[in-house]
């Protein structure tokens, strides 16, 4: 969570690293981003901005500036077609493509982990209780992962596989509807 200025400069590079994107001289950068922008990295900018406001907001005046970028990020949010409240990606987060990402707002996931498109991460039957995803997982494409379980850091998630009990093994690869191990 992001908590100081250390933090989310920290957050920034780590997300730029995991989407590799290439620092470039000021001049350069900008010919680059105004012609070819990079929008999942401005989301994810305009995340940690958020995330940075809100937590570390301490009078009217940063609450005023916390709620101009939170409607930037909203803004963003219905264009890109993600649905990723502040404060539940840990850093070096990496978004493969824009399209259908849902996730809870009490879910929880570690730092450098992938994200696929058609992604849903949420609660079941009701309940608050969301899931809680480790350290470099990667998240294929039109995964769900749902319930009050843990995913252990370095597992994969395969294509389409439905997640709705724990892995607490480290670094295996699960597959299926429900998924199962399979490495």
């Amino acid at each position: 969570m992001i908590k100081s200025k250390t933090d989310y400069l920290e957050y920034l590079e780590r997300d730029r690293k995991a989407l590799k994107v290439i620092k470039q001289n000021f001049l350069k950068q900008l010919v680059v981003d105004f012609f070819f922008p990079n929008v999942i990295y401005i989301f994810q900018r305009k995340l940690r901005k958020v995330e940075y406001y809100k937590n570390t907001q301490t009078n009217i005046f940063r609450k005023m500036i916390y709620l101009y970028f939170y409607r930037d990020y909203r803004n963003y949010q219905l264009k890109l077609g993600f649905s990723i409240p502040p404060n539940t990606c840990g850093p070096g987060l990496s978004i493969a493509h824009y399209g259908t990402i849902v996730i809870n707002g009490n879910a929880k996931i570690g730092a450098n982990c992938r994200v696929h498109i058609a992604v849903n991460i949420g609660a079941t039957g009701g309940t608050k209780k969301a899931p809680f995803i480790g350290d470099n997982v990667y998240i294929g494409p039109g995964v769900k992962i749902f319930g009050d379980i843990k995913i252990a850091n370095g597992t994969t998630i395969g294509a389409n596989a439905v997640v709705n009990r724990s892995v607490l093994e480290e670094n295996t690869v699960i597959v299926g509807v429900p998924a199962k191990k399979v490495k």
